[in-house]
Parts: structure tokens; C-alpha cells; sequence
């Protein structure tokens, strides 16, 4: 059952334009995508030979968002996907890539939010009718999705946007995802937060950091955020090169 404790479901529950994820590198990363049915799955990759080139976990984080199955051991069913780059559909078990399945919540109270400390797993704001999810993940299968970007425009960014029709229209360097917002929030806990200094004991430390922690990732959901705006999928891609905070004005 759905929850606190886990948001994990069975294949069974699926239903049509939900947004699903599954863990990665022993839960440091979830790749996210958008269920289509009749098992499928449309979600945002950068293939193989794409990474970022640090030489660090980051080029492996955002290689197992890269399909399963290399080209010695192709799916029956999608072929070699490997070097896919971009918004591609999937079978829902190249997917999961031998993991488990979970569906990202909408609507989620304050209290579930805060409760589920690990981002990317719900957000406070609600989801869109799944016709209007569907519409969006098919339209952006066929004109895509622009660059990948671990922080600001991943696979989690896309299921959100397919859901919510959302966009960050600031320039900021952090996007819709939950994920980014917890590890930004993190950083901010431990490293930048001034009330550090308010405290010396452990217990009063942890409190603190714990606090800004919470607080970071309450105000960067989509659901609070005052810098967001509900940006039509058919605009978006029109016109990609177009600065979103330069767009959304001219958006009722």
C-alpha cells in the first residue's frame, strides 16, 4: 500500500498516464518515466557514451537512466536502446531495469511530504487528468524534451512536467525535480546554514540541520513555488530555444 513508509505497487495497480519511478544505485538515484499502458513506459534518457565526463558517480547516475539491455542481449520487445538519447518508450521491464516499481504522489499533504524525507518520491502540487498527461508525454515522444541536465531538466522534470504542465520560468539552476531539490537541500543543511553556528551540541546540530534541511526541500517543490507557470506542451516545443521566464507572461 501506498505511504509513509514506501510507494511501492504492484504491475497490477498501473493505470495510464502515471508517473512511476525505480531505484538506481542502491536508492542514491530513481529514474522516473510516465506509464502509457499496454505496458509501456515514455520517459527522458541520455544513452550510453553521453554522460558528462567528470569521471565521477554523477556519469554513472546519469547512465542508468540509459535503458537495460545492451546490444549483445537486446529486448525482444524494444530492441537495442542502449544508445538512445532523449524521450523514448520503453518496455515497463527495460524500465525498471531489474527493479522494483513505485508511483511518484500528487496532492501530498505538508505532513507526507515532510514525512517522506527522501525527495522525488511526491510533490504538494496536483497531477493534470491523465488524458492531458498522456497527451503530453506522446507529443514530447515524438518532438522531445531538449537537453538532458542532472539538475535542472532529468527524468524526473519530464514526468513532472508530463503531469503537471508545470515550468520553472526563472533562472535558476534547479528544476521541478525532487530529487535535485533534496540533494541541494542537503548541501544546504550541512554546509551553508548560518543557525549552525547557534548551536554546539550534536543533538542541538542535528535539530538544526534538520530543520534547513526540511524547510529547503518544502519551499523548492513545484506545489509552493511561486516561480512556476503552466507552460502548453505544443509552446514548449515550438519554441525551445525561447527563455521560459521570457515566455510566461504571455501565459494566462
Amino acid at each position: 500500500m501506498v505511504g509513509v513508509l514506501s510507494n511501492k505497487i504492484s504491475q497490477e495497480e498501473l493505470k495510464p498516464g502515471d508517473h512511476i519511478y525505480s531505484w538506481r544505485h542502491f536508492h542514491l538515484y530513481a529514474h522516473h518515466g510516465i506509464y502509457a499502458g499496454d505496458g509501456k513506459v515514455i520517459h527522458f534518457t541520455r544513452g550510453a557514451g553521453q554522460e558528462i565526463g567528470t569521471g565521477t558517480f554523477l556519469d554513472r547516475i546519469i547512465f542508468s537512466s540509459s535503458p537495460s539491455h545492451p546490444k549483445d542481449s537486446p529486448c525482444a520487445q524494444c530492441g537495442d536502446q542502449s544508445m538512445l538519447d532523449g524521450v523514448i518508450s520503453s518496455c515497463l521491464e527495460c524500465f525498471l531495469y531489474g527493479g522494483d516499481l513505485y508511483i511518484f504522489q500528487y496532492s501530498a499533504s505538508p505532513f507526507l511530504f515532510l514525512a517522506k524525507a527522501r525527495g522525488g518520491t511526491c510533490t504538494l502540487a496536483p497531477s493534470d487528468p491523465p488524458e492531458d498527461v498522456l497527451h503530453r508525454a506522446d507529443f514530447l515522444l515524438k518532438n522531445g524534451f531538449g537537453a538532458y541536465q542532472i539538475f535542472k531538466n532529468n527524468c524526473e522534470d519530464f514526468a513532472i512536467y508530463c503531469k503537471t504542465g508545470l515550468l520553472v520560468f526563472t533562472s535558476v539552476s534547479l528544476g521541478r525535480s525532487g530529487q535535485a531539490a533534496s540533494f541541494l537541500a542537503a548541501t544546504s543543511a550541512v554546509v551553508s546554514s548560518p543557525l549552525r553556528f547557534l548551536t554546539t551540541s550534536f543533538p542541538g546540530l542535528a535539530a538544526v540541520s534538520c530543520g534547513v534541511y526540511c524547510v529547503s526541500r518544502f519551499v523548492s517543490d513545484i506545489g509552493v513555488r511561486r516561480d512556476v507557470s503552466k507552460v502548453p506542451v505544443e509552446r514548449l516545443v515550438a519554441h525551445p530555444g525561447v527563455d521560459v521566464s521570457e515566455a510566461a507572461p504571455e501565459m494566462g
